[in-house]
């Protein structure tokens, strides 16, 4: 049985990292010193962890960013010091960190077998298909995501936009907008402006943070100025990675602005942030999230992804979600299957442990802060992880339906638009790991 205990962990002691020995508490509230510091090569990291961390690590490390990463290496020193936060970190030890399972992967992490699911895909949810004008998904009735920036202050190894985000790796040659940045978001404006049926716009990327906060600010405002539009969300996950972006008061006196101005037309104004582990949830992350509510900001929510050896277990959900709750005033809200990317079936669960997370975590949380687990099936959205329309254990296979389609795409509308998602193949028992392996046999013989 779970028990709760109220905890509030210090802010974790950067000095314990040799390279950081001497970084002073202005440098480290500092954003600009964050940035200029990032750890951005295995070199850099060896730097700041020296003989911490031994030459068996940093070659696990290098040859996953020359083999497997999807995702190029980007690591703010706030996201590093969350790691192992409570020692000097050993090898062993930052082999068994949640934070660094999913930040940092190394390649004896991957999979050997199922490296990749053989259903997965660069833009598992086909959102660029649905792009009424380009990084302007509009998926759902009435919602858009406006990808309005591909870069980010970190890079999350498991990433859903890994076919846009972030530079080039030796796997991944990612897309690049065609358009120049200011028309795209003229005609993302345009588009919502002739379109009333969408009132929810979440504004994201990559993520705003990385966005010049003039630039951002001047975009906000003329998206408040659609009498349709209702809700804006601001997804950046520099709340966590790198709080010392919000805590600065040129973007928290912007901040105060757009709030005010949203309120005063009756507009929702939330952040979205992404934290899957609870040391992540470090006093300055809960102070940027205070300093936000403060400032105006409606709500400042969590959407988190299951990810095995991270988080995949109702007491690690529960941790996190009081974490949250109780230190930052942040609600939980979702926790989502990690997509069917390449490179990620080391970090993804089968649909019936989430299913047993979200039975487990009912009844400890408040009810407007227990958190939805569900499943973004390619086409069909967001559903919570118990209305799956029928599930196969044996070979992983779970079907759903919704009753939407999306607005831009050209389909049928003779019924519901039905999609498919797949457990992770060494989760199956034997008959089902047996199956794929021949269905995995045929598709090379065909080629």
């Amino acid at each position: 049985m779970y028990q709760y205990t109220h905890s509030v962990r210090p802010e974790p002691d950067w000095r314990r990292f040799p390279g950081w020995a001497a970084v002073s508490a202005g440098e480290w509230a500092d954003v600009q010193w964050q940035r200029a510091h990032c750890v951005k090569s295995v070199r850099q990291l060896a730097q700041v962890c020296g003989g911490l961390l031994d030459d068996g690590f940093y070659a696990d490390l290098q040859r996953d960013r020359e083999e497997a990463a999807t995702m190029s290496l980007l690591l703010p020193p706030q996201v590093l010091n969350s790691m192992v936060p409570d020692e000097p970190p050993s090898a062993k030890a930052m082999l068994a960190d949640p934070v660094r399972r999913y930040m940092l992967p190394v390649f004896s992490d991957r999979d050997p077998d199922w490296p990749s699911h053989p259903h997965a895909s660069r833009d598992s949810l086909h959102e660029a298909e649905m792009w009424a004008v380009e990084g302007l998904t509009h998926r759902y009735p009435t919602k858009v995501l406006a990808e309005i920036v591909s870069t980010c202050p970190q890079y999350c190894g498991h990433c859903t936009r890994m076919d846009l985000v972030g530079p080039s790796t030796p796997q991944v040659a990612k897309y690049r907008f065609a358009q120049r940045g200011e028309d795209r978001l003229d005609r993302m404006l345009a588009y919502l402006a002739a379109t009333p049926s969408v009132r929810d716009v979440v504004v994201s990327g990559g993520d705003v943070a990385n966005v010049p906060w003039p630039r951002l600010e001047a975009f906000l405002r003329r998206l408040l100025e659609i009498e349709s539009v209702r809700d804006i969300r601001l997804a950046t996950k520099a709340l966590v990675a790198l709080p010392q972006h919000w805590l600065a008061e040129p973007v928290l006196d912007g901040i105060a602005r757009i709030a005010a101005t949203a309120r005063s037309r009756g507009v929702g104004l939330a952040v979205h942030t992404h934290a899957n582990a609870a040391q992540q949830v470090t006093p300055l992350v809960s102070g940027a999230a205070r300093a936000l509510l403060d400032r105006g900001v409606r709500d400042v929510r969590n959407q988190g992804v299951l990810m095995r050896g991270v988080n995949d277990s109702a007491a690690a959900v529960l941790d996190l979600c009081f974490a949250l709750l109780d230190n930052a005033g942040i609600t939980p809200y979702y926790f989502y299957l990690c997509d069917m990317i390449p490179n990620a079936e080391h970090w993804r669960v089968p649909l019936h442990t989430a299913q047993r997370i979200q039975d487990g975590i009912m009844g400890f949380l408040p009810g407007f802060a227990t958190p939805r687990l569900v499943c973004d099936v390619p086409y069909v959205g967001k559903r919570w992880v118990h209305q799956t329309a029928s599930y196969d254990r044996m070979r992983g296979v779970s079907r759903w339906t919704s009753e939407y389609r999306a607005q831009v795409l050209s389909v049928d509308e003779s019924g519901p638009t039905a999609g498919t998602y797949y457990d992770p193949i060494d989760s199956l028992p034997p008959e089902g790991r047996l199956w794929w392996s021949r269905q995995r046999d045929e598709l090379a013989a065909a080629r």
